[in-house]
């Protein structure tokens, strides 16, 4: 085998362990925890499905392509609540993870997709504000159809929600007045608190 081939073929083995890091919020027929791959996947789905609603014209190639890779390095950091407050240790462990598992490819596409994903975690392009809107929005969704069993377990509060996902109107007007909703909605059936 070429080494080429051969790193391509390593790449792909790797990030088949993204399968096994679960998440904390349920499917949406509430039958078990999410998976990485899963969610990625889903946030693909969401792109293609969404992007008419992005505030800017997006390259949907590229943003498929962010958030298929964004959660690979979870491979090796693991998986942190978007509202932990152990930031600098999660960015820490998320660019150790990103060197190591996107540099088993070849240099060219190893390059690639890690300026794709910088790109993503920096949030400063069209495309990254639509991929990191939808990244938010997947387990709101998935809060919201659970009555808000994530948020309750872990003490999460409303207007944590809401200053947390206010980045999901950098990529969408459309899709953060949604959230609000979602939000909204789930405090007016008591599930979670405001404050």
């Amino acid at each position: 085998m070429k080494d080429d081939f051969k790193k391509r073929i390593d790449f792909l083995l790797e990030i088949d362990k993204i399968k096994q890091i679960f998440r904390r919020t349920k499917l949406f027929d509430q039958s078990r925890v999410e998976n990485d791959a899963e969610h990625s996947w889903h946030l693909a789905m969401m792109a293609i499905t969404f992007a008419d609603y992005a505030n800017e014209n997006v390259d949907l190639l590229r943003v498929i392509k962010m958030v298929l890779i964004h959660d690979i390095v979870e491979i090796d950091a693991g998986d942190y609540i978007v509202y932990t407050n152990k930031g600098n240790e999660k960015k820490q462990k998320e660019v150790e993870g990103a060197n190591r598992i996107f540099n088993i490819l070849p240099k060219e596409l190893a390059a690639e997709l890690l300026e794709l994903w910088f790109e993503f975690e920096k949030n400063e392009t069209a495309d990254a504000n639509f991929a990191n809107a939808i990244d938010r929005l997947e387990p709101i969704m998935q809060n919201y159809y659970s009555k808000g069993e994530a948020w309750i377990k872990h003490n999460i509060k409303a207007d944590q929600i809401r200053k947390v996902n206010k980045k999901i109107e950098k990529g969408s007007k459309k899709l953060w007045e949604y959230t609000l909703s979602l939000v909204d909605e789930t405090v007016e059936k008591g599930y979670i608190k405001n404050e």
